[in-house]
């Protein structure tokens, strides 16, 4: 195939060519007149399955003939009969027991590290070991670097190190995949050094960014019949540039800086390297454009001088759209938009781009017009249906379970899914509408009984849904909290059934729907994984294994799609590569984005990393860039970012920028107006995205005030919701006249609204206590009521504590004051029988209050209290809005108190029982109970009448201050300075 040659067989395809067809095109150019066999007798190596697929796919688009061997890195077993080598250490082994030594060495110095780093630290760590063995560097060499000017972080980092010295020298016999492999290369080379191949091995798409891929290439460059064939190649590119790039620490993120050190490795010039094919490029105007915007740093000045000389700047950018989208949600529109054109025309596209999160916003927006894109990349396996199920299961053994969590596993499409899935949808949603309106903090078995009570007439509906209760809480809600360590090998097993039990059911045979599908069927792969290496994982607790359930299943894709459109596809940078697309989009340009900021590494510097013949951070950085230089060369090309992210101001990438920068400084050339036309036919397709988002405004809501028929008006109102008719009459319009009632939340908290019933309880029993033993009356007594009341009443122990430290503050003062009203008059009335009713028959309503203590002198008056866990109101609050105890005393002296009769009010008082205990007394002289209960009775014969509207927020007492039902009036489209439009209702 080739003829023979003393220097090393190196090709190229320059940017923009496609690549798989200019490759598949230069093979049967070669073999063109030979017999059929020879083809057949061609080893032809790349780098991922999509470019083999698509080179076969090419194959097969020609006449018939027998295809090369075609074979993936990761398949160098196949590629030289006779040598075999042990497997490598399973990686999930080797992460398993490298967290198992950094954690007995956090273990043993706690300062090294904080233990939440563990699997930060392990990963880390282990991404290091590869990256030692995958370039060749031993760790006797880091131990050799110069490190005076860093000795404290260095002797912190060979801690760690010689963790991993230690692991590599251990396992010595079974290497890791990394190892393995850069040990398998140095066979096959060994061996065809000896014995060299008749037939053409070649290796194709690679860049040479890893050490062990070098290692290949350079061993398949020097066969009698081998070749390299690069990807993306810039012929075009001065030579003085190329001699520039020696210095890594200058030039590691060029694009051709692995190929230059390819170069430097085959000790090839520049001029050696050949076309593999003479396929041009899209626009080499635009690829010599490209290749000047990405000159390296030091030789930017060269702008100045070969700007001038480019040539069909116009052609060259012609189809080249740049887009610069005010926020990422108008990016991902405007890309759709462009997506489904090219659907509709029956081209090619494809959108490149590392944003994950934009790709995904990309296909949702596709979705309304019912394109489904070819995304190779999937979604995230912890993300999916069985990796959210198995991470809800697993923190079931270190948290205690609360209602919200509870409701969430038992909605999952996974839970009870083997038989009667439509019976448990039902009862889950009674379930959570019970706990709205009765509470329930942390469930139980007994706490979902007690909720459930009562909730069918029929008694066999009932039994069933008790038993399907019992098993909620025997499976789910028992508590799983693992307090001590336990080995791995315990936990995935406990994990493993209770999984299967919840997706079960309580009537399935089988383990439901759970291992199911593609996804189901990915994650038991993960899951049976760490079943398998689960004996090298030590012991670690509950928190540490659901974190690593975590971890592995996020490291999982899941490619389930249905019938993706033939012609719109998502690649990831990689695969600009293998592109032969009409259309590319390279979307998310933003720094930090696109290239990825380097991840910080807690091991080593730039320059120890140099010295130690590691990998730089800007490799990556490099490789991106040669991604982009490959994909822009594409014959139609959008370039998208996002002006802003969700919260700040975004850079735009430095490729954009160089680019930008060039074009508007080639004003001989027509740079400026090349670079507004880029922008203009951007700016179009943005004006349509916002187009498309545009609706038709519909006229604010007014400012309700709705005047119900006088039969559906409220016969009957309690003192307390007074103060809310005074001031949002609209919310007593709601509740009593729509019945509407607003939902608890699903998780309980503990605000002031049970902070007020658990003080009431806490002091009707102090009370009622020291009127059957008066030595009781002390703060002790007080404080130990509160303890045995609150730890019933308050599952929360953070809250719990607080409030019991609040009740002990005040206690004394409290126990103080009660000794001398009880001077003046004994309790004669609390709660329960301190109800009073008042009918007013004339005009058809009752008036019902309940008041918290009455106290009765021996004269016969009366005292009233009434405790306020916040701030009690003012006089001036009481004689305006907050009527409850004036009302109350009014009601006492009209006789609407059963227990007590018709008595004279002597004082009626709020005990504020806060951070410190206060008395405000009612204004009983300025606001005489009986012209109180007059005025109250004209406030309600108002609202009686139909021609009285209950008029929205009213008189708040703050504006900031919410209400119930402030979304059912639509407040927020009106203001409390509009005025009320009266809506008659019959």
């Amino acid at each position: 195939m080739f003829e023979a040659s003393d220097d090393p067989r190196v090709f190229g395809l320059a940017p923009g060519v496609d690549f798989p067809a200019a490759l598949v095109d230069g093979l049967c150019a070669r073999f063109a007149g030979q017999p059929p066999d020879q083809m057949a007798r061609v080893t032809l190596i790349v780098n991922t399955s999509r470019m083999q697929r698509r080179i076969a796919s090419l194959f097969h688009e020609k006449q018939a003939l027998l295809l090369p061997k075609i074979l993936l890195l990761s398949d160098l077993d196949l590629l030289q009969p006779g040598i075999h080598l042990p497997q490598a250490t399973p990686p999930l082994r080797r992460r398993l027991e490298l967290i198992s030594l950094v954690a007995g060495l956090l273990d043993q110095q706690p300062d090294l590290a904080p233990r939440s780093s563990l699997y930060a630290l392990t990963d880390s760590l282990s991404a290091l070991m590869d990256e030692m063995q995958g370039e060749g560097v031993t760790p006797d060499k880091l131990s050799g670097l110069d490190v005076t000017d860093q000795s404290g972080h260095w002797q912190r980092t060979q801690q760690f190190i010689a963790i991993a010295q230690n692991y590599l020298a251990a396992t010595g016999s079974a290497a890791d995949k990394e190892g393995r492999q850069r040990a398998l290369i140095a066979a096959i080379s060994a061996h065809w050094q000896a014995h060299p191949p008749e037939h053409p091995v070649i290796l194709a798409g690679s860049t040479g960014s890893r050490g062990t891929t070098m290692l290949l290439m350079r061993a398949i460059a020097c066969l009698p019949q081998g070749a390299l064939i690069l990807p993306g190649f810039d012929f075009g590119m001065p030579a003085p540039v190329w001699d520039q790039m020696h210095d890594a620490l200058l030039s590691e993120d060029h694009p051709q800086y692995r190929f230059y050190r390819l170069m430097q490795d085959l000790d090839v010039a520049r001029d050696k390297v050949l076309p593999w094919h003479d396929a041009p490029p899209s626009s080499e105007a635009r690829n010599a454009l490209v290749s000047l915007s990405l000159r390296p740093a030091p030789v930017t000045h060269a702008w100045l001088s070969e700007g001038p000389a480019l040539k069909d700047i116009d052609a060259a950018t012609a189809a080249i759209t740049l887009v610069r989208a005010p926020t990422p949600r108008l990016e991902a529109l405007t890309i759709a938009m462009r997506l489904r054109k090219a659907a509709e025309e029956g081209q090619t596209a494809a959108l490149i781009t590392p944003d994950r999160m934009l790709t995904r916003q990309v296909t949702a927006a596709l979705d309304r017009w019912d394109i489904l894109p070819d995304d190779s990349a999937g979604a995230p396996l912890h993300l999916s249906p069985p990796g959210r199920f198995l991470r809800h299961t697993a923190r079931l053994f270190h948290r205690r379970i609360d209602t919200e969590t509870l409701i969430t596993l038992l909605r999952h499409p996974l839970t009870h899914s083997a038989q009667n899935r439509n019976q448990h949808i039902l009862n889950t949603q009674r379930l959570e509408l019970r706990i709205r309106d009765r509470g329930l903090a942390f469930p139980d078995t007994a706490g979902l009984l007690r909720v459930m009570q009562n909730c069918f007439d029929d008694e066999a509906e009932q039994t069933r849904l008790e038993t399907w209760l019992r098993w909620v809480g025997d499976t789910i809600c028992v508590n799983h909290d693992l307090k001590n360590d336990q080995s791995l090998t315990e936990h995935v097993n406990r994990h493993f059934a209770l999984s299967e039990t919840v997706s079960q059911g309580p009537e399935g045979t089988d383990t439901g729907e759970l291992w199911q599908k593609k996804a189901g069927q990915e994650a038991l792969k993960v899951m049976q994984k760490l079943r398998e290496n689960a004996d090298f994982g030590g012991r670690m607790n509950a928190v540490d294994y659901a974190d690593l359930v975590g971890a592995l299943l996020s490291e999982g894709e899941v490619r389930d799609r249905d019938a993706p459109h033939p012609g719109i596809m998502i690649w990831g940078t990689l695969e600009a590569r293998v592109h032969g697309a009409d259309l590319v989009i390279l979307a998310g340009l933003n720094d930090g984005t696109w290239p990825e900021a380097p991840k910080p590494d807690p091991w080593l510097n730039r320059k120890l990393r140099n010295d130690a013949g590691l990998l730089l951070p800007e490799r990556r950085i490099g490789l991106s860039a040669h991604d982009y230089q490959q994909a822009i060369g594409a014959p139609e090309v959008w370039l998208t970012r996002s002006v802003r992210s969700e919260d700040a101001e975004t850079v735009a990438s430095r490729w954009v920028n160089r680019l930008g920068n060039l074009l508007d400084g080639l004003r001989t050339n027509g740079g400026p107006e090349a670079l507004r036309a880029m922008t203009d036919r951007g700016d179009t397709w943005l004006r349509l995205a916002q187009k498309s988002e545009e609706t038709e405004p519909v006229p604010a809501a007014p400012r309700p005030s709705p005047r119900p028929p006088a039969a559906a008006r409220p016969r009957k109102l309690s003192v307390t919701e007074i103060k809310r008719l005074i001031r949002d009459p609209y919310a007593i319009y709601a509740r009593h006249v729509l019945r509407l009632r607003p939902l608890r939340p699903l998780v309980p908290t503990p605000d002031a609204l049970l902070r007020g019933i658990v003080l009431h309880d806490v002091m009707e029993k102090f009370i009622r206590d020291t009127m059957d033993d008066t030595t009781l009356m002390s703060p002790d007594h007080l404080s130990r009521t509160a303890a045995q009341i609150l730890p019933e009443a308050v599952p929360w122990p953070a809250a719990r504590s607080l409030w019991q430290a609040r009740i002990n503050r005040i206690a004394q003062k409290f126990v103080t004051g009660e000794a001398a009203r009880r001077v003046m008059a004994a309790p004669i009335a609390m709660e329960k029988r301190a109800q009073g009713l008042l009918k007013w028959g004339d005009i058809g309503f009752d008036l019902t209050a309940r008041a918290d203590r009455i106290d009765g002198t021996e004269s016969g008056d009366v005292l009233l209290y009434d405790y306020k866990t916040g701030t009690p109101p003012s006089a001036k609050e009481q004689a305006t809005f907050d009527k409850q105890l004036l009302i109350e005393a009014a009601m006492i002296e009209q006789g609407a108190f059963d227990s007590i009769g018709a008595r004279p009010v002597k004082d009626a008082v709020f005990l504020g029982l806060g951070s410190d205990l206060r008395e405000v007394y009612a204004p009983l002289d300025k606001e005489p109970p009986a012209a109180v209960l007059e005025n109250l009775r004209v406030l309600i014969k108002a609202y009686l009448d139909p021609e009285q509207g209950f008029s929205s927020r009213r008189m708040m007492q703050k504006d900031d201050f919410a209400g119930d039902y402030d979304l059912l009036a639509r407040f927020g489209e009106w203001d409390a300075t509009d005025d009320v439009v009266p809506e008659i209702l019959t």
